[in-house]
C-alpha cells in the first residue's frame, strides 16, 4: 500500500464509520423491523409476542388507501413547490446578480434569515397567521373582502407550500447566487458587446452555464419534498385542519408507530418511501446527466 493510498484510506475511514453508524446500520435495522409484527398471545390475555411476517407488512401499508393517498398529496406539493421555489429563487439571484442590485450583501442576509429559524418555529409561527381568531393577515384579507381557509381541504396544501417557500427560498437563493457569481464576467461583457440585453444575457448566457447547480437544487429539493413532515404536522395541530395523521408517507408512519405501536408497518412505510426517493433520485440524475452528455457533443460538433 502506497502512502497515498495510506492518506486517503486515514481521511475516509471517519466518514466511513459515521455513514455506517447513522445511515446503514438505521437503514439495515428499519429493514429487519419491516419483517416482523407484534401478535397477541393467548385469546389476546397474555402479553404480545414479535413474530416473522415476511412481506406482510409491505402488504398492508400498499393496501391502506390512507397510505397511498400520501403520495398523491406528495405529488401535488412537488408540482406546486418545485416550480415555484426554483423560480423564485433563481429570480432573485438573477435580480442581485445584476448591475442595478443595490445593498446585496443586505439583501442576502434578509432572505436567508427565514432559513434560519428552525422548522416547527417557523411551522408554528405560520400556524398562528393562518388562525382566523388571532391572525392579523386573515382579519386583514377579511376586512378586504378576501375570504381564505388556511386549514381547509383546499387551502392546506397552499398553507404547507407557502410555509416551506418561507423556509428554503433564500437558502436556494444563496446557492444560486453563488454559482452565478462563479460565471466568467468576459463571457457576459461579450454577450454585451453583441448586443444582447439584460433579459436575453439572463436566459441564454447566465441559465446555461449554471445548468448543474439547477439540477443539484431540484434533486436535493425533490429528495427533500418527500419527507415532508414538520409543517404539516404542527398544521394537524390547528384548529379544523385538512391535514389528518397519514396526510403524507411520513406522517403515516410516524402515526403507525407511535399512535397505533405498529412499528413494523411503520418501518415498511419508511422503507417504501426510501426506495421511492432512491428511485426518483436515480431518474433525476439520470436525466441530468444525459441531458448534459448531449449539450457537451453538440458544443463538440
Amino acid at each position: 500500500m502506497t502512502a497515498r493510498t495510506r492518506a486517503a484510506a486515514l481521511l475516509l475511514t471517519p466518514f466511513l464509520l459515521l455513514f455506517t453508524v447513522v445511515t446503514v446500520l438505521p437503514i439495515g435495522y428499519a429493514v429487519w423491523l419491516s419483517l416482523f409484527t407484534e401478535k397477541q398471545s393467548e385469546l389476546g390475555f397474555g402479553g404480545t409476542e414479535t413474530v416473522f411476517s415476511g412481506l406482510d407488512n409491505y402488504t398492508a401499508a400498499l393496501g391502506d388507501r390512507a397510505f397511498r393517498e400520501g403520495f398523491g398529496v406528495l405529488l401535488g406539493y412537488c408540482l406546486l413547490y418545485l416550480p415555484l421555489l426554483l423560480a423564485g429563487a433563481l429570480g432573485l439571484a438573477l435580480l442581485l446578480d445584476s448591475a442595478l442590485a443595490r445593498a446585496r450583501r443586505l439583501f442576502q442576509l434578509a432572505l436567508f434569515l427565514p432559513h434560519a429559524v428552525p422548522g416547527i418555529i417557523a411551522a408554528l409561527i405560520w400556524v398562528y397567521l393562518y388562525t382566523p381568531q388571532l391572525s392579523p393577515v386573515v382579519k386583514a384579507m377579511e376586512a378586504g373582502g378576501i375570504g381564505f381557509d388556511f386549514f381547509s381541504p383546499g387551502g392546506a396544501l397552499p398553507s404547507v407550500v407557502n410555509i416551506a417557500l418561507w423556509e428554503w427560498l433564500g437558502y436556494n437563493m444563496v446557492i444560486f447566487y453563488a454559482a452565478l457569481q462563479a460565471v466568467d464576467r468576459s463571457v457576459l461583457e461579450a454577450a454585451t458587446v453583441d448586443g444582447a440585453g439584460a433579459w436575453r444575457i439572463a436566459f441564454a448566457v447566465k441559465l446555461p452555464l449554471i445548468r448543474p447547480s439547477l439540477a443539484m437544487v431540484a434533486l436535493f429539493t425533490l429528495i427533500g419534498s418527500l419527507q415532508l413532515f414538520t409543517e404539516p404536522l404542527i398544521l394537524n395541530k390547528g384548529t379544523g385542519s385538512a391535514v389528518t395523521s397519514s396526510w403524507t408517507p411520513n406522517l403515516y408512519a410516524y402515526s403507525a408507530a407511535f399512535d397505533r405501536n405498529d412499528y413494523g408497518l411503520a418501518a415498511a412505510a419508511s422503507v417504501l418511501l426510501a426506495l421511492t426517493a432512491a428511485l426518483l433520485s436515480f431518474g433525476v440524475t439520470r436525466l441530468t446527466g444525459t441531458r448534459r452528455a448531449t449539450a457537451r457533443k453538440e458544443r463538440t460538433a
